[in-house]
């Protein structure tokens, strides 16, 4: 006898390392493979996405949003000595091992973007037991080279453009050093805003605000309590100002080289937020199974919303091949 399909949607918390932490379920047929969300920022939440934006994937996946420790839902109760990347990892294994015991599942996906590469990256590595696959999109690599060519490429830009302003906030700002800006999360918002201007956030994004642009669709999403919502705008700049230091500090390179699972990149070629440039001598680097890196030629660092039909159709047939190897292997799925 068929075991009935059970849909879901439903927002709740999970005590994760400690601190209760939001996540929302959705799902058309709770048999499917389970597809984790690691935001970026850090401190920026994709919950909302999955509604608004992701819901055509729900006939291949149990979709999972998480407001990571510090953020929106999960900000309350947080402590700075707990925001370190190795806390945010353990949180994150720890959801995937909770994910695994409510599906019946002995394995999941996680996709990751910006900020979520690295932390999806260090969870890959770290806690490859229940990843079936990995896919990190806006990958970061390196944190200080990272800043380095993203301030290099808004000097660039606005020095064609002969915008002697933004010239001049860039040179009053100064290159970062070591992956930091003078001012701190201060001056990373001058940089990121001059980035933006000039399409390094995405190409279709040039004359749109770069922080505006994150908040209006969380604010108007009607995702997040008024209590998330207080959680996200105290959230992001305090996890920024609080764990960039050691973000920018990291070689992905180095400190994650080799993998157990499939290890997949689908990355915006025109990315100068989380720099395309780095990615394909990193993917060179490290050691997989199986590695693929796809290139979106028309995508900035959202390649998932620059061009969605290519990027979902990819998803789809790269984690369903896994999915079908895994099953093969007896593996639950």
């Amino acid at each position: 006898m068929a075991t009935e399909k059970r849909k879901i949607d439903r927002k709740q918390k999970v005590a994760l390392g400690g601190l209760p932490q939001k996540i929302h379920i959705l799902t058309e047929d709770d048999s499917l493979p389970v597809l984790l969300f690691l935001h970026g920022g850090p401190g920026v939440p994709s919950r909302h996405s999955l509604k608004k934006a992701h819901t055509d994937l729900l006939d291949t996946f149990t979709l999972v949003g998480w407001d990571q420790r510090g953020t929106g839902g999960s900000y309350k109760g947080v402590t700075e000595e707990s925001m370190t990347v190795t806390q945010l990892t353990d949180d994150a294994a720890e959801l995937v091992g909770w994910l695994c015991n409510e599906f019946k599942k002995d394995k999941i996906f996680i996709i990751g973007g910006s900020w979520g590469s690295m932390l999806g990256t260090f969870l890959a590595y770290r806690y490859p037991e229940k990843i079936a696959a990995y896919v990190g999109t806006g990958q970061l690599v390196d944190g200080s080279e990272n800043e380095r060519l993203s301030y290099a490429f808004a000097m660039e830009e606005a020095k064609k453009a002969g915008n002697e302003a933004d010239v001049k906030a860039l040179l009053e700002l100064g290159a970062p050093v070591n992956g930091l800006y003078k001012g701190g999360l201060k001056g990373m918002l001058v940089q990121r805003k001059i980035m933006g201007k000039y399409g390094g956030f995405s190409p279709s994004e040039k004359k749109r605000n770069y922080v505006g642009s994150l908040a209006k669709p969380i604010i108007l999403s009607g995702e997040y309590s008024i209590g998330d919502l207080y959680g996200i705008l105290m959230g992001s700049r305090y996890i920024l100002k609080v764990m960039w230091p050691e973000i920018g500090g990291i070689d992905l390179a180095k400190a994650c080289p080799e993998f157990q699972m499939p290890y997949f990149i689908f990355d915006g070629r025109l990315d100068n937020n989380t720099p395309a440039a780095l990615v394909e001598d990193y993917f060179e680097k490290i050691q997989a199974p199986r590695k693929e890196l796809h290139w979106f030629e028309h995508s900035g660092h959202s390649a998932m919303g620059d061009e969605p039909e290519k990027f979902k159709k990819l998803l789809r047939e790269k984690l369903t091949e896994v999915a079908a190897a895994e099953r093969e292997q007896g593996t639950r799925i």
